[in-house]
C-alpha cells in the first residue's frame, strides 16, 4: 500500500516524484476479525418500544423497555452499560444504518410526543 506523505500534488505532476511509504516503514495495523456467538435464547431478540438513557462521567446506561398497549408499566428487557467512547460509536453506527434504511425505504417521520401518532414514547 502506498500512502502519499508529501505536499499536495501540483496539476500535471507525477505521483512518482512524491515521497511514499515503503516496505521499510511501519505497517499500518491490520483489521481484526471477531467471531460472534449468539445463543438460542437470545437469537429471537426482544421487542422494545421504549428506552431510557442516563449517564455519569464514566458510563452510559441504556434500558430497553417494552410498554404494552393500554398499560402504564414498562418492563426493562435489557440494560446496556458502556463507556462514553462506545456510546458514541453506537450513535454513529445507528445514524449510519438509519441513513441507509431511509435511502432504501423512505424517511422515518417522527411525531410529537403525546400526539398519538407514534408507536410509543422514548424517554431520555
Amino acid at each position: 500500500m502506498l500512502l502519499n506523505v508529501g505536499p499536495p500534488r501540483k496539476p500535471g505532476r507525477s505521483l512518482t516524484s512524491q515521497r511514499s511509504l515503503t516496505m521499510s516503514d511501519p505497517k499500518p495495523p491490520q483489521p481484526m476479525t471477531i467471531q460472534v456467538s449468539l445463543d438460542e435464547a437470545r437469537a429471537g431478540g426482544e421487542y422494545v418500544n421504549m428506552a431510557r438513557i442516563f449517564h455519569n462521567q464514566t458510563e452510559f446506561v441504556l434500558d430497553a423497555m417494552f410498554l404494552p398497549p393500554q398499560s402504564t408499566t414498562a418492563k426493562v428487557t435489557s440494560r446496556l452499560v458502556m463507556s462514553p467512547l462506545h456510546a458514541k460509536h453506537l450513535l454513529r453506527a445507528l445514524a449510519h444504518n438509519i441513513q441507509l434504511y431511509e435511502q432504501k425505504f423512505g424517511e422515518i417521520v417522527l411525531t410529537a410526543p403525546g400526539s398519538g401518532g407514534g408507536p410509543g414514547p422514548i424517554m431520555h
